[in-house]
């Protein structure tokens, strides 16, 4: 499995649809297998919705979590 692409599944968001705009890691499993079932879209897009329908699938998202960005943190008080 490629690292890069585990690593775009946390950054790189869903271009169109309902969760337009949501990381691809974050779409929910419904989502990821209604395009099992239709088909994926092609290219890199197609790719990493696969990937992540397979980790959802298998149980195995939880596997992303090192890899996501902590969320900002408030600035140091002076």
């Amino acid at each position: 499995m490629d690292p890069e692409l585990l690593q775009l599944l946390v950054t790189r968001a869903m271009p169109f649809g309902k969760y337009q705009g949501r990381l691809i890691a974050d779409l929910p499993g419904p989502y990821l297998a209604w395009f099992a079932r239709k088909g994926f879209p092609p290219g890199e897009l197609g790719r990493l919705l696969a990937l992540m329908h397979e980790l959802d699938h298998n149980g195995l998202a939880s596997l992303l979590a090192p890899l996501r960005k902590p969320p900002g943190k408030p600035p140091a008080p002076r």
